[in-house]
């Protein structure tokens, strides 16, 4: 009896302490996300490329040539380049369309290499499947030439039609060629000969960046990194990376940080999309909701004279009007909310759309019981 007194007195102190452990276990991690996830290197950046061209080969679905000047000129002058002369013949094909060619061109990209276009028609072309693009210039917004484009047209919208009807799917005078421009210029960009390299936060945030550069001191040592602004964190290279800035960016980018953010509230009233950061709090409110509804019906009367009478037939109308204010709405009360959850479970405790809540939102943020930013897209 002693020894399993003496042993159980022994085995809950060792209970406690894992009941605490567990208890530890179970609480939410933060969410940490990588460097790389939440900053760009300044100066390593796409490049937007932009050109115009001429799509053949399509099955009478291309421009129409007298309603789009701009493309008969364009062949035209094409043909001229190959040696045909059309000054002043009577064109009237409609396998032609004008088009407008974009790319992006990734940094670092040398010659040679290959990167997607993308093909949007300009006039009155009715689909651009089946079409060929010719060799076009793509140039960035300096005016020259970084890449050349061509190949065949692939869309993922379709049109057919006939005499009576016409069904479309999709956009058919978009697409897209794989592969389809091929990189001719370089864009100079020496990131091994930089003294100081600064992080362009994609979300801008004093804390993100002040945390960002800890652990980027933590991980070099020193104080090699400051925060500038609420986007950008400088970093002075260490001298054991000089000449060696692969090796460090690919280092610091591993690091995780935990992101903050601001209490926003995101409206698209077009569509009822309500989106709540998880920092939204709420203080308590007492909220009503009802909406005013006016029924009129209308029931028109025949009223005849006698069969004798000199009088006429005329239609007399009768109006009913209704008033609904559904009274049997009460206040309804939205407690301090300490999570989001709370705050999504007070606010449908109000049972109502989507529609009405961005009206409520507003104006309890009116009220300055709304403790976020709205944001109304």
């Amino acid at each position: 009896m002693f020894r399993n007194s003496a042993l159980t007195t022994l085995l809950k102190p060792l209970a406690a302490l894992l009941a605490v452990a567990i208890g530890l276990s179970a609480q939410p991690v933060f969410a940490l996300s990588r460097i790389k996830d939440l900053a760009a290197v300044e100066g390593v950046r796409t490049n937007q490329l932009l050109g115009y061209g001429i799509v053949v080969g399509l099955n009478g679905t291309g421009d129409t040539l007298n309603n789009t000047p701009f493309t008969k000129q364009s062949l035209q002058a094409m043909l001229e380049r190959l040696g045909v002369n059309t000054r002043g013949a009577n064109m009237r094909t409609a396998n032609v369309a004008a088009v407008m060619v974009t790319a992006n061109l990734p940094p670092f990209s040398t010659q040679g290499t290959r990167v997607d276009v993308t093909v949007s028609a300009m006039g009155d072309a009715k689909s651009l499947q089946g079409g060929t693009l010719l060799v076009t210039p793509l140039l960035g917004a300096d005016g020259e030439v970084y890449a050349v484009s061509q190949g065949p047209v692939a869309i993922s919208g379709f049109s057919a039609e006939g005499d009576a009807s016409k069904i479309t799917r999709g956009v058919p005078t978009v697409g897209r060629i794989a592969n389809g421009g091929v990189v001719e210029r370089e864009i100079d960009f020496a990131l091994n000969k930089l003294s100081t390299l600064r992080l362009s936060l994609r979300n801008p945030d004093l804390t993100t960046a002040r945390r960002m550069a800890a652990a980027i001191n933590d991980f070099i040592g020193g104080d090699s990194a400051e925060p500038t602004d609420p986007s950008t964190v400088v970093l002075q290279i260490p001298p054991r990376f000089k000449g060696n800035m692969i090796k460090l960016l690919t280092d610091i980018e591993q690091l995780r940080v935990e992101p903050d953010q601001l209490a926003r509230i995101v409206i698209d009233e077009r569509s009822g999309i309500i989106v709540m950061g998880k920092d939204v709090r709420v203080s308590t409110v007492a909220v009503a909701q009802g909406n005013l509804t006016v029924t009129i019906s209308e029931t028109p009367q025949v009223s005849q004279p006698n069969e004798f009478a000199r009088g006429r037939t005329v239609v007399t109308p009768q109006t009913s009007i209704k008033v609904d204010t559904e009274g049997g709405n009460k206040l309804a009360l939205v407690k301090e909310s300490v999570t989001l959850a709370e705050l999504v479970d007070g606010l449908n405790a109000l049972g109502i759309g989507p529609r009405d809540l961005i009206s409520i939102l507003q104006a309890i943020k009116s009220a300055g019981a709304l403790q976020a930013e709205i944001e109304v897209m």
